[in-house]
């Protein structure tokens, strides 16, 4: 499941690289789109450095940046379309799939702070 949720974030990053290649170059393209390349690349290298961690808090951090990076690519690709400076056909697929990955590390943040908690708090069977 790591090393698959890895190259989904690496084939998704490239994408995005593709998707930008592909605008029109006008002044406002080029700051949105080294934002959006910034944003979409740091989602698997900060991924990738999560599953480095040496703790769970380091973990957890490394994931929560995960998901701000995840949220701002959404921002920027709302911004590509919203704006006409890309069409919906090629934004909607990458979008989605940014969408997806969010959701994965979202729910991957929930389940590891809630297996954290219960780890610190082992309910007392001899007393249920």
């Amino acid at each position: 499941m790591k090393e698959q949720l890895k190259l989904r974030c690496k084939v998704f990053a490239l994408s995005v690289i593709e998707m930008t290649e592909g605008l029109a170059r006008k002044n406002a393209t080029f700051p949105i789109c080294n934002q959006i390349i910034r944003s979409s690349t740091s989602i698997g290298a900060n991924y990738r450095a999560a599953l480095r961690a040496r703790s769970k808090a380091e973990f957890l951090s490394k994931l929560g940046i995960v998901e701000e990076e995840a949220d701002e690519t959404l921002y920027w690709l709302e911004l590509i379309k919203d704006s006409g400076l890309g069409e919906a056909s090629v934004i909607d697929p990458i979008w989605k799939e940014c969408n997806e990955l969010l959701s994965i590390f979202i729910a991957t943040i929930k389940t590891s702070k809630e297996n954290q908690k219960s780890s610190r708090n082992p309910i007392n069977k001899s007393n249920t």
